[in-house]
């Protein structure tokens, strides 16, 4: 891989980690929303949809993150020659799959 590329590909991981860490920050004032709204007796509906939200976001920043870390780290680890290593990785994205799709 060429610097180029590396810088690109560096860019993106990058752009994926801020991306997520703003769904973090929204779902986060989402929550606060739902917490209050819930304290104060809002429609069960209205508290559900926003809830919905959330759990949107915090999907989306869960993708985010494992394509991020598919791109790099577990790519890094597969093309080694270090067998443990790959067998780890793969164990950690699995664990990580079976809990997403909990």
């Amino acid at each position: 891989m060429g610097t180029s590329e590396n810088n690109k590909t560096k860019n993106n991981m990058i752009k994926q980690k801020e991306k997520a860490l703003i769904s973090f920050k929204k779902a986060s004032s989402l929550l606060i929303k739902i917490m209050e709204m819930l304290e104060k007796d809002r429609y069960c509906i209205d508290i559900m949809q926003q809830n919905l939200a959330v759990v949107g976001l915090l999907r989306s920043a869960h993708e985010m993150l494992m394509e991020n870390h598919l791109n790099t780290c577990f790519a890094k680890a597969i093309s080694s020659n270090n067998d443990a290593k790959k067998k780890q990785m793969t164990n950690e994205i699995l664990k990580v799959t079976k809990l997403f799709n909990k």
